[in-house]
């Protein structure tokens, strides 16, 4: 699934759109999550006033009206012209005056909504903070996960703790703090919540400064790949060597994800530390 600096990095990929207006709208398969809205065609004559992300939903403002997309487990944008072949599952293409968007999704998880007062309340009001904004601190954190006595890495991936810390993103930035993913979230001291926070922080700026995970199909709307994953030291690598210490990786599953991590540098503390 396209995690944060994924959806960023499209979201800058797609920025050339700005500006432009929609000439014409085509829905080639409207059973998305939930349906793709079907009067699309509102878009037409519009023009695309800015392209922001909150969380892994791209907020597209046009003139007259509002956007909510996200790339499920498979979306993914592309950019190219109009006379270019489709394929199988390009379900939506929206053709723009200079050059034509199209949403491709074979297991069709993804949205393509109006962001109104529904999708706003159910959608996006419940998230918590952005990881990258100064809302996402070590005062915050302390405080978000005071009573919370599930592993630490099933805490940091919940949205309503903060937003887009993916399983990736999550397994690198616990293994760089030292922290054991099962770690129940409640046992860690002010310090490790900070070396935590500075460290999703420095994962994800340097994630999106890669162009983020290309581990499967992903890439930006230009069609270029990520590089993330050449950097991964833990993510995907069960049974290898830990690059610090050479202690054999281990996996375990903690919210039926798959969590890998050393158990040398990142062990299991079962008494709680003082605050």
């Amino acid at each position: 699934m396209p995690e944060l600096p994924e959806v960023e990095t499209t979201r800058t990929s797609l920025l050339p759109l700005t500006g432009q207006k929609v000439v014409s709208v085509q829905v080639r398969e409207s059973r998305l999550r939930w349906p793709i809205p079907a009067d699309m065609h509102k878009l037409q004559g519009q023009r695309l006033l800015s392209l922001s992300r909150r969380s892994k939903y791209l907020l597209a403002e046009f003139e007259q009206d509002s956007m909510l997309w996200h790339l499920g487990m498979s979306g993914s944008f592309r950019l190219c012209e109009a006379n270019t072949e489709t394929r199988k599952h390009d379900h939506l293409i929206i053709q723009f005056e200079n050059m034509q968007l199209r949403y491709h999704d074979p297991r069709r998880f993804g949205c393509i909504l109006w962001r109104d007062a529904q999708t706003q309340s159910k959608l996006l009001d419940p998230l918590g903070p952005e990881p990258l904004s100064a809302a996402f601190n070590t005062e915050y954190l302390v405080q978000k996960l005071r009573n919370k006595n599930v592993g630490i890495k099933v805490a940091v991936m919940d949205n309503h703790t903060v937003v887009g810390v993916g399983n990736i993103y999550a397994s690198e930035s616990l293994f760089n703090s030292g922290i054991h993913p099962a770690q129940p979230a409640s046992s860690l001291s002010t310090e490790q919540i900070h070396t935590l926070v500075m460290e999703i922080k420095r994962i994800l700026k340097q994630a999106i400064e890669l162009g983020g995970s290309s581990l499967r199909d992903y890439s930006n709307a230009m069609g270029e790949n990520g590089y993330f994953q050449q950097t991964l030291l833990v993510y995907g690598r069960a049974g290898e060597m830990c690059v610090n210490c050479e202690t054999t990786l281990e996996n375990l599953k903690l919210g039926q994800r798959a969590s890998v991590f050393c158990p040398q540098c990142q062990p299991f503390r079962k008494t709680n530390p003082m605050r």
